[in-house]
């Protein structure tokens, strides 16, 4: 069942990479098809909300913070994303400050050039860098904060993989 689902998740991959990075080799912005935006936040459902352990999500791209897929009903201000991709400038002040988020002060448990993982009481985030993307997935006290960590480290290695 596992590998079945790899596969799905990396077809799904395949089919949504262009639309991470709409910029043509001079910069100039390209078109992004709506139905392609769909099959990212369909590979958002399948690869992470599937699982269960994770809550909500969403796909950053680092470079214009911009938004480039959500979870259904997850919403995020420009200021908030913002805040996720600064979280990674500095470690170890992410580390010792937490991360303020959804009117909650989340302490990190672990922050590095690559990761961050916090947690407020009974519920968490945790956020992956890429090559060029940011993700985020949260996780609520019915959910197990170590399949969530494991679903956006995944998903994370893969894009990774592909230069994204």
């Amino acid at each position: 069942m596992a590998s079945r689902r790899l596969d799905r998740l990396e077809i799904l991959v395949k089919t949504v990479l262009d639309v991470v990075d709409p910029n043509d080799a001079n910069g100039r912005k390209v078109y992004v098809d709506r139905v392609k935006m769909n099959q990212l936040q369909n590979l958002l459902h399948d690869a992470l909300i599937a699982t269960e352990h994770v809550q909500n999500c969403v796909i950053i791209r680092r470079k214009d913070a911009s938004l480039r897929a959500s979870s259904v009903g997850f919403n995020l201000y420009q200021d908030q994303i913002q805040k996720f991709i600064d979280a990674f400038k500095d470690p170890p002040r992410t580390r010792e400050e937490g991360i303020y988020f959804d009117n909650n002060n989340y302490k990190c448990v672990r922050a590095d050039k690559n990761s961050i993982y916090a947690k407020c009481d009974k519920i968490g985030l945790v956020m992956v860098k890429t090559q060029t993307l940011l993700i985020l997935g949260t996780y609520n006290e019915n959910m197990y904060p170590s399949v969530c960590v494991e679903a956006v480290e995944n998903l994370a290695d893969y894009f990774k993989q592909k230069g994204k």
